[in-house]
């Protein structure tokens, strides 16, 4: 039974501050406690660890999003310091423990053991096909503890969601930067003014942008166009049908359960900080 894409779009909407909670200031000090570097050897660590010892080439690839040379800088120096087992271990932990003091008194309601097993229900329901990121996942044990559970759910359904972003990038032939590129046109940002992009090169991000603008997809200066516009709503509806798969194990009334029950959550752990086109 297919539910409405606009509550596919929702689900994602609500997951996404619980998952990316593994990105927060006390995550980063954790793997930073065990000698990473800096945030990103903490987040290649955590996010990379389901793939086992990929080289630097895989997680590029898989990960999509990241300019050249920027996975090398950290894998696999990472594995010289910390496990990819240990790192998954250390990452839910800390992850656990963050959205715990996000909620405060929510972590302790006998209702979030619900909303944690709707999660994981959909979660672990999806097939694996196509879904590299996803299907490493999925080899990591389910936490019993429902705010962890709650977490390693939301991850699930994020990453699944993002094997899926992937793909309907590549449908529209949209590359990694020019993803972030449209993402950031649509915030009203430059590459040279948005956060996963600002650091890197000007002749790569003019490179991009010329590279867009010959499509007719942003204009000189990397606003969207009439044409850019279109086609990221393209590529987030292609995303949203893509990202329904796990959701076909509930009901429309467990759906609605789940959206009910995630908005408190959503509220206490909150926070804006756009990683991923």
């Amino acid at each position: 039974m297919s539910h409405p894409l606009a509550k596919i779009r929702r689900l994602f909407e609500l997951i996404e501050p619980i998952a990316t909670i593994s990105f927060s200031e006390s995550v980063d000090r954790a793997f930073r406690e065990v000698g990473m570097r800096n945030f990103w050897d903490g987040y290649f660590a955590g996010r990379a660890a389901p793939l086992g010892r990929a080289p630097a080439e895989v997680v590029h690839a898989v990960f999509y999003n990241f300019a050249e040379g920027e996975v090398a800088r950290h894998i696999p120096w990472v594995w010289g310091r910390i496990s990819p087992e240990e790192a998954i271990a250390l990452r839910e932990r800390a992850s656990a423990a963050a959205l715990r003091h996000k909620l405060g008194t929510l972590a302790e309601d006998a209702g979030l053991r619900r909303v944690a097993d709707l999660a994981a229900r959909a979660a672990l329901s999806a097939p694996t096909d196509g879904r590299v990121l996803y299907a490493g996942l999925r080899g990591i044990e389910v936490p019993d503890e429902p705010v962890a559970r709650l977490w390693h759910a939301c991850t699930l359904l994020r990453e699944h969601r993002g094997d899926g972003h992937i793909a309907a990038l590549m449908a529209h032939g949209i590359g990694g930067i020019e993803g972030h590129a449209l993402l950031a046109a649509s915030f009203g940002l430059t590459l040279e003014t948005f956060g996963r992009t600002h650091h890197l090169p000007k002749a790569r991000l003019d490179a991009v942008t010329s590279a867009l603008a010959e499509r007719g997809l942003v204009d000189r200066v990397g606003a969207l166009t009439t044409a850019g516009r279109e086609t990221k709503q393209r590529i987030e509806d292609l995303t949203d049908s893509l990202a329904a798969a796990p959701y076909l194990a509930l009901s429309p009334a467990e759906i609605d359960e789940l959206i009910a029950g995630l908005e408190p959550v959503f509220a206490a752990a909150y926070e804006h900080v756009p990683l991923d086109s």
